[in-house]
């Protein structure tokens, strides 16, 4: 009996120090980010706005057998893209670039954003307008880039589509 109460004794408080490292790390989890040029984007998410990249906006698609332009492209010669198919895709890849436009005025906004707020003049009749755009536009954004994956699954065949799923680690061989 004695022996049970410390094995338990011992598992609670190994719990408790966990829990305790865990919370150190939550109260520190921004440090380091102050000096970013927009506090709310890494550098990589910044270029990833600007350069219109994915960045997870059309996972749903992309698990679900919906392939992404880019990556058919990168496998364009596993999956035997026919030259008209290839043109498809990239005039779908070009069509794109609204994602590059969107994210420039994204992060011009999140930068309106920090800067309303390291001037100390951020009040909920200034932020309110510039985070629902910011939304609106993340929401563009996603939308580009899941209607360009609707687009891809229309253009490969049944056949191109299992290849790309094995390709990209999806599918079993």
């Amino acid at each position: 009996m004695a022996l049970q109460r410390l094995k338990i004794h011992l598992i609670l408080s190994v719990i408790m120090a966990l829990g305790l490292i865990c919370r150190a790390d939550d109260i520190r989890q921004y440090a380091g980010q102050q000096g970013r040029e927009i506090k709310a984007l890494s550098d990589s998410e910044i270029a990833g706005y600007l350069e219109g990249r994915g960045m997870g906006f059309a996972k749903a698609a992309e698990l679900n057998g919906y392939p992404g332009p880019d990556h058919v492209l990168e496998l364009a010669t596993q999956l035997g893209l026919s030259p008209q198919q290839r043109a498809t895709v990239e005039r779908l890849k070009r069509s794109m670039k609204k994602a590059n436009r969107l994210g420039y005025w994204l992060a011009r906004d999140e930068r309106r954003l920090d800067l309303l707020f390291a001037e100390g003049q951020a009040n909920d009749e200034n932020i309110t307008p510039l985070v629902q755009r910011i939304g609106s536009l993340e929401a563009e954004i996603r939308l580009v880039h899941l209607r360009a994956h609707i687009e891809m699954r229309r253009i490969l065949s049944a056949d191109q589509l299992k290849k790309y799923e094995q390709a990209r680690g999806y599918a079993e061989n």
